[in-house]
């Protein structure tokens, strides 16, 4: 579905954001990409949808293809219209305009295509829109925003979602009901999806497949359940001591020795 070999992305051209970055998603998998602060998910994201160029990134190396074609030079509307929709990190709705409008506003990316827009789906996954439909969209919940985020993700049927953060700022039961969608509906539509997230836990909750990221690079990958097992994942993600039933967190452990491990 969504293959990237070897990029390189640059921003103000100095300053080095992706080293030599590859990653797969295969054709109806869910694949997560987590990482900490700084170590370029959101920059892979935006490669990938080609929003660079809005805040002076450019790709120097490496080829990104979609669907078996190059999309190094297609715009970002047209690749929404070709089946990728970026659902970016603080959510990007229009917040001026009703819950509706919103979504009235995401059904021209279906501009080309015999397809109807479905509102009444995205009301059936989120109860709650409905009920809000005619709400102004800066009014709503951080967790009902994010419930829009995802709805105007879906009126443009996409094969591939790419979601960046869609956990951010979220109360626990929010943050379950968010993930359980994006899990339903890559069980019902076979949706792809790329998953950037730093809260490992959930994200393995519904991932099939994972990559870990640590300055600009991918250091280690693997199924799910083989990254749930290895001890640095259970250590530096999950919170899981190495020499007992403690929990510890990230921010505990010195960086050099992630890097010596998983670097060397």
């Amino acid at each position: 579905m969504l293959t990237i070999e070897n990029i390189e992305v640059t921003y103000y051209h100095t300053v080095q954001a992706l080293r030599g970055l590859s990653l797969e998603v295969p054709e109806g998998k869910i694949v997560t990409l987590l990482g900490t602060n700084g170590a370029g998910k959101t920059t892979t994201l935006k490669a990938a949808s080609n929003l660079l160029a809005l805040e002076n990134g450019q790709i120097g190396e490496g080829r990104i293809h979609f669907r078996g074609k190059s999309i190094l030079r297609v715009a970002p509307d047209k690749l929404v219209q070709r089946g990728m929709f970026h659902v970016r990190e603080g959510r990007k709705i229009f917040t001026e305009m009703t819950v509706e409008d919103n979504l009235i506003a995401a059904s021209y990316a279906l501009d080309g295509r015999k397809v109807k827009a479905d509102y009444d789906k995205v009301y059936d996954f989120f109860p709650r829109l409905r009920e809000r439909r005619s709400q102004i969209a800066g009014y709503l919940s951080g967790g009902e925003q994010q419930m829009l985020a995802f709805g105007r993700a879906m009126i443009a049927q996409p094969d591939l979602i790419l979601m960046d953060e869609p956990s951010l700022g979220l109360a626990p039961k929010v943050v379950e009901e968010i993930f359980a969608t994006i899990r339903r509906l890559n069980d019902e539509d076979n949706v792809s999806i790329l998953l950037v997230e730093q809260n490992a836990a959930v994200a393995f909750s519904i991932a099939d497949y994972g990559y870990i990221m640590e300055s600009g690079q991918i250091v280690m990958e693997g199924d799910v359940e083989t990254l749930k097992n290895d001890k640095d994942i259970q250590s530096f993600y999950l919170g899981v001591a190495e020499d007992s039933e403690d929990r510890q967190s990230f921010r505990d452990v010195k960086h050099y020795k992630r890097r010596k491990r998983w670097l060397s």
